[in-house]
């Protein structure tokens, strides 16, 4: 008999790169590379593909963020392009870094609540 790990939200499970099932295996195994089976519950996660859809919602919320400083500190400050580069270069890589697992890790947790994508 299978294991019951109870209800796990997506949205917890996602924010915390938690697995989908029990909620507390490491979904990745480097920066964005899925862990092929989760080491708590054994969920095999190989077929998981949330293809382009995590990076999509963080280059809508990356680019309004980046426009949004741009506009104040040119508003603001009125500087060269030049410093306009040497603070959007680095607040652009960085958040999208730091929103890419969480967003990518959601999409797998609903994935898996809705027995999409190669989750039975």
């Amino acid at each position: 008999m299978a294991e019951y790990f109870g209800e796990v939200s997506p949205l917890k499970a996602g924010f915390l790169c938690r697995c989908p099932r029990c909620g507390q295996g490491k979904l990745y195994r480097g920066l964005l590379t899925v862990a092929p089976v989760c080491n708590v519950c054994q969920l095999d996660m190989a077929a998981e593909d949330s293809g382009d859809g995590a990076a999509a919602f963080v280059i809508l919320i990356v680019g309004a963020i980046a426009v949004l400083i741009a506009f104040v500190v040119e508003t603001s400050f009125s500087p060269s392009p030049l410093l306009h580069l040497v603070i959007q270069i680095p607040l652009v890589i960085g958040l999208s870094i730091l929103l890419l697992r969480p967003f990518k890790a959601t999409l797998i947790a609903m994935q898996y609540r809705h027995k999409a994508a190669g989750f039975e």
